[in-house]
C-alpha cells in the first residue's frame, strides 16, 4: 500500500505570554525519510507563536517545492462542543463561523501577549451572561464573566462540557480536558482561542493546496487519490496518546519531555502510514450515525487516532 504522506509535522502549540524556550513551550517535531527511505526525525523549539507560525509555513513551503505531501498536526481543539456557534448567534456553518469570530476578536502580538481571557469572558457574556461555560483564570484576570474556579454543579448544564471526540477518548481511559477550562495543568481553552485564528491564517495562505480534516475532507477514510491533489492535510492531534521515551543526543543531552512528545507523535503517524493504519484512522469509528458525522464534520472536529 502506497504511503499517503512524505513528511509528518506535529506542533505542540502554546498560549503562554512572554518569550520562553525549553520545557512546556512551542515545539515542532518533523518525521520524514532519507534517500534510502529510512525514517528520521528532527525537532525545533521557538520562543513565540509568531515564530512558530513562520516555522510551520517555511517547512511546508520547503516540502511543497520538493513535491512532498505533508500531514500537519496541532494539539489544540479545532472546533467547539455542538451548539456553541448557535449560542453566540453566529450565522453560517458553525466551524467557519467560530473561526471568523475568533479571528476577529483575538489579539495575539509578536511578543506573545494576547487577550484570550478577555475573549473568553466576552463569549461567556454572549452565551450565558454568567461566568460560564469558560472557567479558570489567574486571579489577575478574574472578572464578572470569568472566575478562577469551575462553575457550581449544574451551571450551564445545557452546554456540553466535551465534544464527541473527547467523550470517545475518555471511554478509552484517555483524559482530555474540556475546551472550557482556561487555566491549570493541561488546560486547552486558551490554547484553542489563540490557535484557531493561526489555523485560519495558515489555511488562507495554503489555499487550495491544503485541506483540514474532517471539515474540508469529510469524516471518512482518505485514499491516495484524495491526497494526491494536496500538499498538506491539517489535523487535530493529541501527542500524549503516543508513548514518548526521552532520547539522548550525541552530546549526551536528554530531550525535553515536550520535545520527545512531538517527535514520538510524528514518528507514530509515519509508522501508521507505512502499514495503512493512518488511512483508516481518518474514518469515523464503527457505529457512528449520520447525526454524529454531521456534528463532527460541521462543528466539532475529531482528534486523529481516537
Amino acid at each position: 500500500m502506497a504511503r499517503l504522506f512524505d513528511a509528518y509535522i506535529i506542533a505542540n502549540w502554546t498560549a503562554a505570554e512572554g518569550k520562553k524556550l525549553g520545557e512546556q513551550t512551542l515545539w515542532v517535531g518533523v518525521a520524514k525519510r532519507d534517500v534510502r527511505f529510512r525514517l528520521y526525525a528532527e525537532t525545533h523549539n521557538v520562543a513565540t507563536r509568531a515564530e512558530g507560525e513562520k516555522l510551520i509555513a517555511d517547512l511546508l513551503a520547503e516540502h511543497r517545492k520538493r513535491g512532498d505531501r505533508v500531514l500537519v498536526g496541532f494539539d489544540f481543539d479545532f472546533g467547539f462542543p455542538a451548539g456553541t456557534a448557535a449560542r453566540l448567534k453566529l450565522d453560517g456553518r458553525p466551524w467557519d463561523a467560530m473561526g471568523k469570530f475568533l479571528a476577529a476578536n483575538i489579539v495575539d502580538k509578536a511578543d506573545n501577549s494576547n487577550n484570550r481571557y478577555q475573549v473568553a469572558a466576552k463569549m461567556n457574556r454572549l452565551m450565558t451572561d454568567e461566568p460560564w461555560p469558560f472557567w479558570g483564570a489567574p486571579a489577575s484576570q478574574a472578572q464578572r464573566w470569568l472566575t478562577t474556579t469551575k462553575p457550581p454543579e449544574g451551571a450551564g448544564a445545557d452546554i456540553p462540557e466535551f465534544r464527541a471526540t473527547e467523550l470517545a477518548a475518555r471511554k478509552d481511559k484517555l483524559p482530555p480536558k474540556s475546551v472550557w477550562q482556561m487555566h491549570g495543568a493541561g488546560a486547552i481553552g486558551g490554547l484553542t482561542l489563540v490557535g484557531v485564528p493561526m489555523l485560519r491564517r495558515l489555511l488562507d495562505t495554503l489555499g487550495a493546496s491544503a485541506a483540514v480534516w474532517p471539515f474540508g475532507t469529510g469524516w471518512r477514510e482518505l485514499t491516495e487519490a484524495d491526497i494526491a491533489p494536496l500538499s498538506a492535510v491539517v489535523v487535530e492531534v493529541w501527542p500524549l496518546m503516543f508513548e514518548a521515551k526521552r532520547g539522548v543526543n550525541a552530546e549526551g543531552v536528554k530531550e525535553y519531555k515536550t520535545q520527545a512528545q512531538v517527535r514520538a507523535a510524528a514518528e507514530a503517524f509515519a509508522r501508521m502510514d507505512d502499514t495503512g493504519a493512518l488511512q483508516k484512522a481518518f474514518a469515523p469509528p464503527a457505529g457512528a450515525d449520520e447525526t454524529l458525522i454531521a456534528q463532527v464534520e460541521n462543528e466539532e472536529g475529531w482528534i486523529l487516532g481516537v
